[in-house]
């Protein structure tokens, strides 16, 4: 496996909308499994295509619960529900932290590495990160949703108390 190099914001690939998905073969097979390589070595729990240079929509998502690793492939927001406000981060904006409002409930569509369709159904912070990362497929970045900015200080404060 191969740790990929994050993208970093000013970059134009992150303000991209991506291109479809089309090609469900091993390269894709091997593209998700060096981004789950790349998101763990980040401490992320989620990483789109484009934050890697890629411009196509792929996105994973995994943070640490029963779902495990959650591969997006071409993802639709089929319906939401209900509100969230909550800190978020990107590992493109390194040290950037905000207060997001996002739906508490989604149900989705997306495709898995082999081109099959499935559904999907997360609330709370599992929805919040597909969002983030679905977002990113369609060039939108958090500091666009930010209400406040969260002094990344007061985060690694609280984190030892």
């Amino acid at each position: 496996m191969t740790i990929l190099s994050i993208v970093k914001h000013p970059a134009d690939i992150l303000e991209t909308k991506c291109q479809p998905v089309k090609q469900f073969d091993s390269k894709l097979k091997r593209l998700v499994r060096d981004m789950q390589e790349t998101m763990i070595q980040a401490d992320g729990v989620g990483l789109a295509a484009p934050q890697i240079g890629k411009d196509m929509r792929l996105a994973i998502v995994d943070i640490e619960d029963e779902h495990g690793l959650i591969v997006l492939i071409n993802p639709e927001l089929l319906s939401s529900e209900g509100s969230q406000t909550d800190i978020e981060g990107c590992l493109s904006f390194p040290d950037l932290y905000g207060e997001v409002t996002r739906p508490n409930g989604i149900k989705i569509k997306a495709q898995n590495v082999k081109g099959q369709f499935y559904t999907f159904e997360a609330d709370g912070f599992l929805a919040r990160a597909i969002l983030h990362e679905m977002d990113h497929l369609d060039g939108v970045l958090f500091t666009s949703k930010v209400e406040k900015y969260i002094p990344a200080e007061e985060l690694k404060g609280a984190d030892e108390e």
